[in-house]
C-alpha cells in the first residue's frame, strides 16, 4: 500500500464516523487506508475535547510544514560535497564534521544524498569505496621458498601489539599488471599514517631501496617493521643496520598479523585497480594518493588524520 496523507474531507469522514460509533477497523476500510493509519490519526491529532476533524488537519499541517524546512544549510551540503570528491566516506565526513565544525550530519542522510545525485543523474557515488567478499585461501603450505635468517612475529615486542607508541610499521607490496611494476607501501600501526612508492620491478635489491628512500626522514621515529615474507624482502638483514631497526616476517599466508598495511593496500587499490597498468603510474600521482589517505579523518582515530596523529606525536616527543 502506498503512503498518502489524509486529505480534509477524509478527516471530515472519519470524525463523522467515530461520531457514529464506528471501529477504527470500520473507519479504515470504508476510508481506503491502513487500520494503523487511523489509530495514529487519533494519538497525535486529537484536541482536549477530542477528536475534531478542522482541528487535526491544521495539527498535521503544522508538522508537515516543520518537517518540510531543512535543518542543514546548502553550504554544510556543498561542504559535504567537496568531502565526497576527496573520496572520504560518509562516515568520516559525518564524524569529522562533528568533531570539527559541530556539524550534525549522520553517515545515513549523507548516502541518502549520494544516492539521490545519482538518481539525478550526478557521479558522487563513483567516490564510494567498493567492498569486495574476500576469498578463501586454501592450504597453508608457502610456496615462495623462505627467506634466510628471518625473525618470526612471535619474536615482536608485545608492546607493538597495543598501538601505544609511534614508530612501528607495517610492510608489502601492490603488484601491477601482469607483473610488471609495483608499489611499496609502509604503514605506521598508532597513526595510520601511510607511505608508497613505485618500483620498476619487485626484486628485492629496488624494493629495499625503496624502503630506504621512504623511511629516511622517520628513522628516528623508527622501532620495529613488520613485513610479508615475498622474497622481494630478501635483504631484510641489510635493511634492518641501515634503518637501525628490528624487523620481523608475519606467519605465511597470515595476512591478518599485518592488518593496517593490508587494509591500506586496499584503500590505495581504490585509485589503482587491481589489473591496472603501472608503467603509466606517475610519481605526481603516487604523492597525490599518499596525501590524500593520510589527510582523512580515520574512525579509529576519534576522526582525526594520520597525519595529525603522527605529527602531534612527534611534536609532543620533541617537547618531553
Amino acid at each position: 500500500m502506498i503512503y498518502k496523507q489524509l486529505t480534509c474531507q477524509q478527516r471530515y469522514a472519519i470524525y463523522s464516523m467515530k461520531k457514529n460509533k464506528f471501529t477504527q477497523a470500520e473507519i479504515a476500510q470504508i476510508v481506503g487506508v491502513h487500520k494503523s493509519t487511523i489509530s495514529r490519526e487519533f494519538k497525535r491529532n486529537n484536541s482536549q475535547r477530542g477528536y475534531r476533524c478542522k482541528y487535526a488537519h491544521n495539527q498535521a499541517l503544522n508538522r508537515r510544514k516543520e518537517k518540510a524546512t531543512c535543518r542543514i544549510l546548502q553550504s554544510e551540503w556543498k561542504l559535504v560535497e567537496k568531502l565526497i570528491k576527496e573520496d572520504w566516506s560518509p562516515e568520516q565526513i559525518s564524524g569529522r564534521l562533528k568533531h570539527k565544525h559541530g556539524i550534525n550530519i549522520s553517515h545515513e542522510w549523507i548516502y541518502q544524498y549520494i544516492l539521490a545525485d545519482k538518481q539525478s543523474g550526478g557521479s558522487l557515488y563513483a567516490h564510494l569505496r567498493c567492498q569486495k567478499k574476500r576469498k578463501k585461501r586454501y592450504g597453508s603450505k608457502d610456496r615462495r621458498g623462505s627467506i634466510k635468517n628471518r625473525v618470526s612475529i612471535d619474536e615482536r615486542p608485545a608492546i607493538v601489539d597495543k598501538r601505544s607508541r609511534i614508530g612501528d610499521w607495517e610492510g608489502d607490496t601492490i603488484i601491477g599488471k601482469n607483473h610488471k611494476q609495483a608499489i611499496v607501501t609502509l604503514a605506521e600501526r598508532k597513526s595510520r599514517r601511510v607511505l608508497i612508492q613505485k618500483v620498476d620491478t619487485k626484486r628485492a635489491a629496488e624494493v629495499s631501496l625503496a624502503i630506504k628512500s621512504l623511511l629516511s626522514d622517520y628513522e628516528e621515529y623508527l622501532l620495529t617493521l613488520t613485513l610479508d615474507n615475498g622474497k622481494e624482502f630478501a635483504y631484510h638483514e641489510e635493511l634492518g643496520k641501515h634503518l637501525g631497526a628490528d624487523i620481523y616476517f608475519a606467519h605465511p599466508y597470515s595476512s591478518y598479523e599485518r592488518g593496517l598495511n593490508e587494509n591500506s593496500n586496499g584503500l590505495i587499490r581504490q585509485y589503482f585497480p587491481k589489473g591496472s597498468d603501472f608503467t603509466n603510474i606517475t610519481e605526481n600521482q603516487i604523492k597525490t594518493v599518499e596525501n590524500k589517505l593520510n589527510n582523512r579523518p580515520r574512525k579509529c582515530l576519534g576522526f582525526l588524520t594520520p597525519n595529525e596523529v603522527f605529527f602531534n606525536q612527534i611534536n609532543v616527543a620533541l617537547e618531553t
